[in-house]
């Protein structure tokens, strides 16, 4: 890929930002980003002390809009309020970050964790959340709407579809489970129960750190609360265009979170080295070594055969053919996939996954196994679990001799 791409994660990352004082007509004074490790020390420090004077109410109210619905305020002397490092109703966690060659310790109560499934740090959530400064004071809120966030770069801002520039939420939603849904036919509004929420607090440096944001001043920790509704997963493999630059999205077949080789829930690009001078190695998803991480690698395995190629179904096996039904997509799936009932009117069932290396056998027994005389594929090379599937088995499609 080309190496330009990365001012998409600097985007993210904000570690170029520069602020700038005039300090006659003619002078502009350019202020250094101050040190990450320093500032995180201060901002721990102002955390925990947040946590520790404050308390929470949240609203448990299943089926209205208000559910988990949160207020945090200041512990008077006297008032008998628990403080929010004190109380034992929700959990507080914590997860360590690394980024900008710091290890954050990120704070995090669970209300709820949810019922469906967790995004990766690559995927976009649908959400509703609240943001305050350590003083209590709101400075954002989607005011209990559903709204659509990647939590990853490359997504494209529009009005309906935009990209968090706070880091910590990709590091804090994975976390958290979404729900499931309700519209109603006849207003056509969408209703969720059973959704993972939360309240993250978060230091500047996963924040807006140097460049602040609106009425959020620069090197301010923040805290967010939220209500995780839905996910769509995202298959993030990319070009640029090299008349307009634009980024176009090509994916590879396998959204991100089934290129999570660790299993973890997180997918990040070390290339980076500015952001991930020592990133820990237990981190690192990248099947073939070549420093692309697999979610953003058109070519998993590295054997000169693309991903998608890999994927891609014979002709004479997609649809029904003599009486079996193959399935109609025209890629392998990452596993078999059964026929959804609440689709009548469609057939979504495909018997097979993404298979491994054939194990059947060779074309012509007499003469060893070729790119021209190859082992056919049984059954089970479609389904056996676990198997390593031929997208990232560099010895598998065998090359012209």
């Amino acid at each position: 890929m080309n190496k330009f791409k990365y001012y998409f994660i600097l985007l993210l990352a904000g570690i170029s930002l520069v602020s700038c004082n005039k300090s006659d007509d003619n002078d502009v004074v350019t202020v250094p980003l101050r040190d990450y490790a320093e500032q995180y020390k201060a901002d721990n420090d102002s955390i925990i002390k947040y946590l520790k004077t404050n308390y929470i109410t949240v609203t448990n109210n299943p089926g209205t809009p208000q559910d988990q619905d949160v207020v945090i305020k200041k512990i008077v002397a006297g008032d008998g309020n628990v403080s929010i490092w004190d109380q034992t109703t929700y959990p507080l966690e914590t997860r360590d970050v690394y980024s900008n060659d710091v290890t954050y310790k990120v704070y995090y109560l669970t209300l709820r964790k949810g019922l469906g499934q967790s995004p990766t740090n690559t995927d976009k959530v649908v959400t509703s959340y609240s943001g305050n400064l350590l003083d209590n004071t709101v400075f954002e809120t989607s005011y209990g709407y559903a709204t659509n966030w990647f939590l990853f770069p490359y997504g494209a801002d529009t009005a309906t579809d935009k990209v968090t520039r706070v880091e910590g939420w990709s590091e804090i939603f994975p976390k958290f489970k979404t729900g499931t849904s309700k519209t109603d036919p006849n207003s056509g509004v969408i209703t969720y129960s059973d959704f993972g929420a939360g309240v993250m607090f978060l230091p500047s440096g996963l924040a807006y750190y140097a460049g602040g944001s609106g009425s959020v001043p620069a090197y301010t920790p923040v805290v967010f609360s939220f209500k995780l509704f839905d996910l769509q997963r995202m298959d993030n493999e990319f070009t640029v265009s090299s008349t307009t630059g634009q980024v176009v999205f090509l994916g590879d077949g396998v959204p991100d979170y089934l290129e999570d080789s660790n299993g973890d829930g997180y997918l990040y690009d070390f290339r980076d080295t500015k952001k991930y001078p020592n990133p820990p190695a237990n981190l690192v998803d990248d099947t073939d070594g070549d420093g692309i991480p697999d979610f953003l690698d058109f070519d998993d395995d590295g054997d000169g055969f693309t991903t998608r190629f890999e994927l891609t179904k014979p002709a004479d096996q997609v649809g029904i053919i003599g009486g079996v039904n193959y399935g109609a997509r025209f890629y392998y799936p990452w596993d078999p996939i059964v026929d959804n009932p609440l689709t009548p009117n469609v057939d979504e069932t495909e018997p097979r996954g993404i298979p491994r290396r054939p194990t059947g056998a060779l074309a012509d027994p007499g003469k060893p196994e070729s790119s021209t005389n190859v082992k056919a594929y049984l059954p089970e090379d479609y389904t056996a679990n676990p198997r390593l599937r031929i997208h990232l088995d560099k010895t598998y499609p065998i090359k012209q001799n």
